[in-house]
């Protein structure tokens, strides 16, 4: 049952980012069609995460209270509506709508499909079963830029549309597939204190940061590479690699979290970012802009199994629904992916590429010390003092 079950939410979050990264490589060409800019490319970038911000307490509520499968269906009947208007979308105002529904959508069929997941899943095996979800969630982000590279050729319609079909079948998949419903709906109430708590800001904290991190990437290395001389297919081709690197990275993060704790693979990702992101501003060559984008992929995506499996972790000692703790993920990473576009772009078109990446290396650092100090705090009051002794 657990296998089945992880094969649908697999296939659910593949099909979702499938979309949400096929605008990549296409990104050049609605600014050159729609004269966007960086600054509108970045703000059509930021309207994913805004919707899905909107819709994660919605979303977080409709699984504690109706049941996962419900909260699933509701989102893939959307994801499919709104992958097709996109496709057929020729105004900037109806991209941007199209892109914020399918936002919302997002927030409930990931909220749900994770949620269903997870509670079905021993706490042994949580990070394990996450990071592969999550494998297969950047398994559809590996492809979603080579349909956005194959809808630069066959038109939007026809490539969007194919996603939409997919996103029927899951719904009618899923619909057959067993599910508990809660006995005792959770008051929302309790996903507010739960956000007073320091044990959960801090893993909401490490899904908002790379999130940021993400979401700037997105948005200024396709342009540059597109101004390096490289076509949509070719910067497809760069996010293929990244993507397939991180696909089979995830599962192994998740064995790694569930042995070693959720902290020391945050520390490296924390510590490697800040490197990397370091680094971006500067390539001359798209070939080696590429490669380092691969690297910041690999750095950047290894923040999501540890800091989504801890949430669920704290969320569970704290009492919390596990819908409301997905909830928590989507209220800390769509701000995030949201800030990391709009900004990251605006604050380019303005100054530079270097002044966002360096703003957000320095970022990297400073979380990593903060927890190196809460960490020593924390060490500090568990230690008895002489007088104990």
């Amino acid at each position: 049952m657990t296998r089945r079950l992880l094969f649908l939410v697999g296939a659910i979050v593949l099909v979702d980012t499938l979309f949400f990264t096929a605008l990549t490589p296409l990104l050049s060409h609605y600014v050159d069609k729609l004269e966007l800019g960086k600054a509108g490319a970045g703000l059509l970038q930021a309207m994913y995460p805004l919707g899905a911000l909107v819709a994660a307490i919605p979303g977080g509520m409709a699984a504690a209270r109706f049941g996962v499968k419900p909260t699933v269906l509701i989102g893939l009947s959307l994801l499919a509506l709104t992958t097709a208007a996109f496709g057929l979308a020729g105004s900037v105002w109806t991209l941007d709508v199209a892109r914020f529904m399918q936002g919302v959508s997002s927030a409930f069929s990931w909220t749900g499909s994770l949620a269903w997941l997870v509670a079905a899943s021993p706490a042994g095996r949580r990070g394990q079963l996450i990071g592969s979800a999550f494998g297969a969630a950047i398994a559809g982000s590996l492809f979603g830029p080579v349909l956005g590279a194959v809808a630069s050729y066959t038109g939007t319609g026809v490539a969007f549309g194919t996603v939409a079909l997919l996103a029927v079948v899951l719904a009618i998949v899923a619909s057959r597939m067993p599910a508990a419903t809660p006995e005792e709906p959770q008051s929302v109430r309790m996903l507010f204190t739960a956000l007073l708590e320091r044990r959960i800001q801090i893993p909401m904290w490490l899904c908002l940061l790379p999130a940021l991190l993400f979401g700037n990437l997105s948005v200024l290395a396709p342009l540059r590479l597109s101004d390096l001389g490289w076509s949509a297919a070719a910067i497809g081709g760069t996010y293929l690699v990244m993507a397939a690197i991180e696909s089979g990275w995830a599962p192994i993060l998740g064995r790694i979290a569930d042995r070693y704790g959720r902290m020391p693979p945050l520390r490296a990702a924390l510590l490697v970012s800040a490197l990397v992101t370091l680094i971006l501003p500067w390539p001359q060559t798209a070939w080696a802009l590429a490669c380092v984008m691969v690297v910041a992929g690999f750095a950047f995506g290894s923040f999501w199994t540890p800091a989504m499996s801890m949430i669920t972790d704290e969320s569970e000692a704290v009492g919390l629904d596990y819908g409301y703790a997905f909830a928590l993920v989507n209220i800390a990473w769509a701000p995030g992916q949201a800030l990391g576009s709009a900004l990251g772009g605006a604050a380019a078109s303005v100054t530079s590429d270097a002044v966002p990446y360096l703003a957000l290396s320095a970022l990297c650092v400073a979380t990593l010390l903060s927890l190196r100090r809460s960490e020593s705090a924390q060490g500090t009051r568990a230690r008895p003092s002489s007088a104990d002794a």
